[in-house]
């Protein structure tokens, strides 16, 4: 399909950016493109305006703060893969981002627009999930801060704009795993994990209608020991209804594979080089 009709800025600031979003009913903010564009094309999604991002230094970058990892965000992925810092503090997030496509689309798409995406499942927001992730959003009433998981239950709200995601010092010990689509790309289903003092902070992805952090199956493996048998038996004692059915795969299926990828990613992360 052809896109449809819509406007174009590319604002050289954010205070600009953000004004150009509350004067425009229907406007929508241009990151990578890598979600919005097809989904405009196909009809899926509507803009009146693109407000495109790409101009916006201040929003690039990472870099260690008191707490942790500030990682802007219009950082691309293929920069969040490679970066030492993230490599070596936020294991889960690089791995994350490197298995998000081809490196077209890493190369282009960035790491707000990964967290921020809606309507199909992204490598990105599990893994923040399970890092503790807080996105930073500028909108109409200032700065403020949301966790990725409450973002990923309620997307970001119309005329704001997600400036940086906030990673909390935690170590290497994380990891990601993902069974992919092949034609897609996207997961079938992908889990990621940080372990912390106290405990496995768990999410899935693809398995589920939306990311989640699964609290349930980290009360029932505790501090260990992280073997298969013991988190396939934490997964199994999850409601089936938490996994939703597709793409020709069962509930019962996808509960299965969520077990065996969150069994990998935490073999991965404890065998982590301290």
């Amino acid at each position: 399909m052809i896109l449809a009709d819509f406007d174009y800025v590319r604002p050289v600031g954010l205070d600009e950016a953000l004004t150009l979003l509350a004067g425009r009913p229907g406007a929508r903010v241009l990151a990578g493109g890598q979600s919005l564009l097809p989904g405009l094309r196909t009809g899926e999604d509507r803009a009146s305006l693109l407000v495109d991002l790409r101009r916006l230094e201040e929003l690039r970058g990472i870099e260690r703060t008191p707490t942790g990892i500030r990682i802007g965000a219009m950082t691309t992925l293929a920069e969040l893969a490679a970066d030492p810092l993230v490599l070596a503090e936020a294991p889960e997030l690089a791995a994350a981002a490197r298995a998000n496509g081809d490196p077209q689309v890493r190369n282009l798409g960035t790491a707000g627009g990964n967290l921020a995406a809606t309507g199909r499942a992204t490598d990105l927001p599990v893994a923040a999930i399970a890092a503790g992730v807080t996105a930073e959003l500028a909108g109409p009433g200032g700065v403020s801060t949301v966790t990725a998981e409450e973002l990923a239950a309620s997307g970001v709200p119309a005329g704001t704009v997600v400036t940086a995601l906030l990673v909390p010092a935690g170590g290497r010990a994380g990891a990601f795993e993902k069974t992919a689509d092949r034609a897609t790309r996207y997961p079938v289903c992908a889990a990621a994990v940080r372990i912390t003092a106290d405990g496995p902070r768990i999410a899935v992805t693809g398995a589920t209608a939306r990311a989640l952090r699964l609290r349930g199956v980290e009360e029932r493996i505790g501090g260990g020991p992280y073997t298969t048998e013991n988190v396939l038996a934490a997964f199994r004692a999850e409601p089936r209804e938490l996994f939703v059915p597709g793409r020709g795969t069962s509930a019962e299926y996808l509960g299965h594979l969520a077990g065996v990828l969150t069994a990998r990613a935490l073999t991965r992360a404890v065998q982590a080089p301290a």
